[in-house]
């Protein structure tokens, strides 16, 4: 049984122009993700000699690489927390939340004191700031995306779908050209005495124009809607789990090569490229940035593309490229020069893209509106704390191979197949299709 939706006429106005939602909505994900890759790039390379010492290389590496799995391991929690606010008191209201929590952690990161200067106690903070920032991302995602959706005609959502999605490439830049510039201005003893807390110190001042930009725009139509229809489920969490659990299991596969193509390449990989390949780890930095910039114009043009012929089969795609090009990629990369290493990291890095890109459409079409926030976070935020421990199991698996040269592959490998079968699922049993004049048409259960 299926009920419709109101036309987006018929939806309560909004005052908040929706390309000024969609950059809202993306330099918010932008700060997230400048926040996370500080990190993720501080453990690859100082995290562990800072904080864990103890440990030794190897050990503190590890350490290192789980203290980002304990911030993706908590984003489920977040996602059930923020889910259920963003589906009860609005979508505005609870990436406010997400993204000021996500600020002060990444700025208090920056004044910790290290293992040389109060032992274990550092190590400790770091961990629980850590977690405070896996709680925050657990519910930035998905508001984000709902944030642009939901401004939009569903004609033109699976574009403004991708918006947000371009706070990833734009937060990877951001983190990779501050360390670029911090490693080419300062010796290597200044940067690890106090040169490294300049980039979490950097979350404040970014902060403060997210928040302005988030307080400028109204809540989305769609929510206010659901309120003034007194749709609001009193558990939204459970009602999603009730009504769509295939569509949830669907929605996790989908978004695993996006995540974890992320994580392997901007923190294995670097780590990997330094200690076993020979590269520099400002070549891999400046690799990963140009990888990051034609991402700015790959990202809008596979989210066009999704209007076209629908976000499912552009993640599809995506995924299957990915398939394809996986362990020639890695093989490419033993021949250490410079050309060869960009070449491989654009090359394996547009494919990936285009199955994120469309991830956040392929998700919409899949939930009903009064419980969409929280689908989408929960979906999206397991994903990713699989995804977190990659790092970690990739390097056990190297470990244990002797560093052969495909050991990475079997990995990227193994997401993209996920993807594909779940990105070929989410094309049949897609929960939000749109009729000719425009409507929605949603189902009352599945």
């Amino acid at each position: 049984m299926t009920t419709e939706a109101p036309s987006p006429a018929s939806l309560p106005a909004s005052s908040s122009p929706v390309r000024r939602v969609a950059w809202a909505s993306m330099i918010g994900t932008s700060l997230e993700s400048f926040d996370f890759y500080v990190f993720a790039y501080f453990s690859a390379y100082f995290i562990g000699p800072l904080f864990f010492d103890p440990l030794g290389q190897f050990g503190g590496t590890l350490a290192a690489f789980a203290t980002i799995g304990v911030a993706f391991v908590v984003r489920p929690l977040g996602a059930a927390i923020f889910g259920h606010m963003g589906d009860r008191l609005g979508r505005r209201a609870t990436l406010l939340w997400t993204i000021g929590i996500m600020g002060v952690a990444t700025g208090l990161i920056g004044l910790l004191p290290t293992y040389a200067q109060a032992g274990w106690l550092g190590a400790v903070l770091l961990v629980l700031l850590r977690v405070a920032q896996g709680l925050s991302l657990g519910g930035e995602w998905g508001g984000s995306i709902l944030l642009a959706t939901e401004h939009s005609s569903p004609v033109k959502r699976a574009f403004y779908a991708a918006v947000p999605q371009l706070g990833s490439p734009v937060g990877s830049i951001l983190s990779a050209v501050v360390f670029i510039v911090m490693t080419l201005a300062l010796p290597a003893e200044e940067l690890a005495a106090w040169g490294w807390r300049i980039p979490f110190l950097l979350a404040i001042p970014l902060l403060a124009v997210s928040l302005y930009l988030r307080l400028t725009i109204d809540e989305t139509p769609v929510f206010k809607a659901v309120v003034s229809e007194q749709r609001r489920d009193r558990v939204p969490f459970a009602t999603m789990f009730r009504a769509q659990p295939t569509a949830l299991l669907i929605a996790f596969g989908a978004a695993l090569l996006g995540i974890g193509s992320y994580s392997l390449m901007n923190t294995y990989t670097i780590n990997y490229g330094v200690t076993t390949l020979g590269f520099s780890f400002q070549d891999l930095l400046v690799a990963t940035t140009i990888g990051g910039l034609l991402q700015l114009v790959t990202i809008p043009l596979f989210g066009w593309w999704a209007t076209r012929i629908g976000s499912a089969r552009v993640v599809a795609y995506g995924a299957l490229g990915t398939l394809l090009i996986t362990f020639p990629m890695y093989w490419l990369l033993q021949f250490s020069s410079f050309p060869v290493l960009v070449g491989t990291m654009i090359v394996g890095g547009i494919l990936p893209t285009m199955s994120w890109a469309a991830l956040g459409g392929l998700m919409n079409d899949l939930f009903a509106d009064h419980y969409r926030y929280s689908a989408l976070s929960v979906a999206y935020a397991v994903a990713a704390a699989v995804s977190g421990f990659i790092p970690l199991v990739t390097t056990l698996l190297g470990e244990s191979t002797g560093y052969v040269w495909w050991h990475p592959g079997v990995v990227l490998a193994l997401l993209s197949a996920i993807t594909l079968v779940s990105a070929w699922a989410a094309n049949r049993v897609r929960h939000a299709p749109i009729s000719e004049d425009g409507r929605e048409v949603q189902p009352a259960a599945v």
